[in-house]
């Protein structure tokens, strides 16, 4: 894989559990207890990430890149893929991550959050 780097760094962050499901084929990365991203693949085995961005930021991206599409089996609205045999810049690919953690940390209670953040 192009991203060797992937699962290092969305583990590196707050409060983050890496689950592997079967049933999918897929590994997710949770806070919370809510998904914030899914590794796996598409219909035809090509490697993807999926992501959750704001909506204008996701329709911006789907547009400026062909192998950032809508969320393969997900909200296509809220949630993105990212081919990952693509050449999609790395940093581009660190700041959806990103946005996508943050996303998610907000939508947690004060609660979570603060015992996510200790």
């Amino acid at each position: 894989m192009k991203y060797s780097w992937l699962d290092d760094y969305c583990l590196a962050k707050q409060g983050v559990i890496k689950e592997f499901k079967a049933e999918w084929n897929a590994t997710k990365y949770v806070i919370g207890g809510k998904m914030f991203a899914l590794q796996g693949t598409d219909k035809t085995t090509r490697p993807i990430i999926t992501l959750k961005l704001s909506p204008a930021d996701g329709d911006f991206l789907r547009q400026q890149h062909e192998d950032i599409i809508p969320g393969y089996y997900m909200n296509k609205v809220h949630w993105n893929s990212v081919y990952l045999d693509s050449s999609i810049p790395d940093d581009l690919l660190r700041e959806m991550i990103d946005k996508s953690y943050t996303i998610v940390f907000k939508a947690l209670t004060k609660k979570a959050q603060k015992e996510i953040m200790g």
